[in-house]
């Protein structure tokens, strides 16, 4: 296990307010809030209605047939006329077997939609995660920028105020100059990167994009990560993208079946009544079967079709398979990099450059360090700090990354009070 406390440690210097937004909060209100979510939400709700639909017979047919029959003699003159009139009721009969196949691909057509929503809001969670630190982490940038640039404003308006005497003076005057003009830009682009970081987490949960947001300051714990047998063992197993491989090629192995199922015909079933009034009234009662005749090969080019789609579906899945295994890899080894970049640093890393950089102010103003070194100082000071939390940044993406495609817990993120 591995504490990161050198965003924390800056965190010291204020205090958040109680009205700070806790990490599970954020979590919660952007999955619940999110205006994506709910085109997820839909496709369950369609596959849902598909499947219940899927297992129903076909509907009853009711016909009514009413005319006039004319009986001629031999002569070729009407004899009779009068009233007839028939009704039937036809119902078709799947054959055995189909509508049991027909269920079964419904049903992974609600587990797709199930598993694609899971996946969203697997993915939703963690960039909600990686960007609340985000956040953090620029503001803690943008705080240091500003508190350095204020360091050379001040030095500046002390230099200006005198009456430079000398080359050294005035040289020293123009360093400082120099070094605010690019401090004041560094500050700028800090300011933009809050303002970039805080519209997409504000989208996200479905607020208004210049609407305000405070999170309570980060605490990052890293897991070690597993061996790479286990993190492949607990993908194939947890992994949203390659489930849903696996569901599609069971999927389409239940349609060959149905499409081999087609071949046989549905057999109709038609109970009639009918009855003419000629004369003598004639009533005639019976049932009548119907079936089609395949004189055409649609059924087996049906079946060709479904078992080529198989085909593709065990080729998603292997590829799918060896992208999986690639990506375990590359990430597991971006994070056991980046974490152990992360452990050379001191806890009180961030602590120590600020300190050396406050200490190297006061000096400067007595006239014991340098201008080289007050400056060096300073610069120091902001890439130390930009270098940790920019670590720290990389290894938390990295660890989500890999919690992502195995549904292990690499690293929680946890939000606490200072």
């Amino acid at each position: 296990m591995l504490f990161l406390a050198g965003a924390a440690a800056l965190s010291a210097q204020t205090t958040e307010p109680a009205s700070a937004v806790s990490l599970p909060a954020l979590v919660g209100e952007i999955t619940a809030k999110n205006p994506e979510r709910h085109f997820y939400q839909e496709e369950i709700a369609i596959a849902k209605a598909g499947q219940r639909y899927s297992a129903t017979r076909s509907v009853p047919e009711l016909s009514f047939d009413l005319g006039r029959t004319r009986v001629k003699d031999s002569s070729g003159r009407v004899a009779d006329e009068g009233h007839a009139w028939s009704v039937s009721v036809t119902q078709t009969f799947e054959w055995p077997g189909r509508l049991a196949l027909r269920k079964a691909i419904a049903n992974r057509d609600v587990e797709l939609a199930e598993l694609g929503l899971a996946r969203f809001e697997n993915a939703l969670a963690a960039r909600a995660r990686s960007l609340a630190y985000g956040l953090h982490a620029s503001n803690a940038k943008a705080q240091a920028v500003r508190e350095v640039a204020e360091r050379f404003t001040a030095l500046k308006e002390t230099f200006l105020a005198r009456d430079p005497a000398g080359i050294t003076p005035l040289l020293e005057t123009r360093v400082i100059e120099a070094a605010e003009l690019a401090l004041q830009r560094r500050a700028t682009e800090a300011e933009l990167a809050v303002q970039a970081v805080l519209i997409e987490l504000n989208q996200l949960r479905g607020a208004a994009p210049d609407a305000a947001l405070k999170i309570a300051a980060p605490t990052l714990t890293f897991n070690d990560v597993p061996e790479t047998a286990a993190l492949i063992s607990a993908a194939r197993e947890n992994n949203f993208e390659f489930r849903l491989r696996r569901v599609e090629l069971e999927q389409q192995g239940y349609a060959v079946r149905l499409a081999r199922n087609d071949r046989y015909p549905a057999i109709s079933v038609s109970p009639f009544v009918s009855q003419e009034k000629v004369g003598d009234r004639e009533t005639t009662v019976g049932v009548g079967f119907s079936l089609p005749i395949p004189i055409t090969g649609s059924t087996r080019g049906a079946v060709d079709v479904a078992e080529a789609r198989r085909r593709q579906a065990e080729t998603a899945v292997f590829v799918a398979q060896r992208e999986l295994d690639r990506e375990i890899l590359t990430a597991a080894l971006a994070f056991k990099t980046k974490l152990a970049e992360s452990r050379r640093w001191s806890p009180d890393a961030a602590d120590k450059f600020r300190e050396a950089a406050e200490l190297a102010d006061r000096h400067y103003r007595l006239g014991a360090v340098p201008i080289a070194t007050y400056v060096e100082l300073q610069n120091s000071y902001l890439d130390a700090l930009e270098a940790l939390l920019d670590t720290q940044s990389e290894a938390l993406a990295a660890g989500l990354k890999l919690q992502q495609l195995t549904g292990l817990d690499i690293n929680p993120v946890q939000i606490s009070q200072p």
